[in-house]
């Protein structure tokens, strides 16, 4: 049996919370918070702690313009890391500030999770974003090994509704999160120029030479580059159009 609880942050906002061990009890979990409803789903992966600020400051827009008004119109809802870090960071500023209220769900390992209150207990270890809506902690060790449980949140979750995954930037982590993405066969929005990972796939999306497993993955057909500088609009088109079936 998941163990489901209440999370209250230093600001005072709440999120639903279950620990879960294996695949029969993540579904209780999902029953259990009222999270199940066919609706579209967008799971954000990319760059946590190696975006520097100036990095945050500048892809702040393609949150607060694209992927928060994207989700709200829809009524989607959002799988990340759930980390108070980089892109989790950003998705969960902008939710809030935006006053929205689809589903924000971070799936994190257990191990890895500290919750409000309680002390980091090394360098990997990671505070819970405050402005997401619900967290699921799953068995694991290593930052990566989520990258299956929240497929199979979001397959949870879904009902068979839409998906599509967003890159953007991305460390190592990355290219488990999208390997993950091609193998369950959900469709990959990679946007260009915003770093790391991100563009080694764009270029090898480009036909450059490039990591080996980077041209692998844009060999699956499932991944699309969006460019950066194209603005918040480019982004919201191509996942409308994969989240439509257009």
């Amino acid at each position: 049996m998941p163990r489901i609880f209440n999370v209250t942050f230093p600001n005072g906002r709440g999120a639903s919370a279950a620990n879960v061990q294996d695949p029969e009890g993540l579904i209780e979990a999902v029953n259990a918070m009222g999270l199940v409803e066919r609706r579209p789903m967008i799971v954000l992966v990319g760059g946590a702690d190696g975006l520097q600020p100036r990095d945050l400051d500048r892809l702040r827009p393609i949150f607060t313009a694209a992927l928060v008004p994207l989700a709200q119109r829809l009524n989607a809802a959002v799988v990340d890391g759930g980390t108070d870090s980089g892109v989790m960071r950003l998705m969960g500023q902008a939710r809030n500030e935006a006053g929205a209220d689809f589903p924000l769900i971070g799936v994190l390992p257990a191990r890895l999770a500290t919750l409000p209150g309680q002390p980091l207990e090394n360098d990997e270890t990671q505070e819970l974003e405050p402005n997401h809506s619900h967290f699921i902690l799953v068995p694991g060790s290593h930052w990566g090994d989520e990258s299956p449980w929240m497929t199979s949140t979001v397959k949870s979750m879904a009902q068979d509704g839409p998906s599509v995954t967003v890159l953007v930037n991305g460390g190592e982590a990355a290219w488990e999160d999208v390997s993950e993405s091609t193998r369950s066969g959900r469709p990959v929005i990679v946007l260009e120029d915003s770093g790391r990972v991100a563009d080694i796939l764009t270029a090898a999306l480009a036909g450059e030479e490039t990591e080996e497993r980077g041209m692998s993955l844009a060999s699956s057909g499932l991944l699309t580059a969006v460019r950066f500088d194209q603005g918040p609009n480019a982004l919201i088109e191509a996942a409308m159009g994969m989240l439509s079936g257009r």
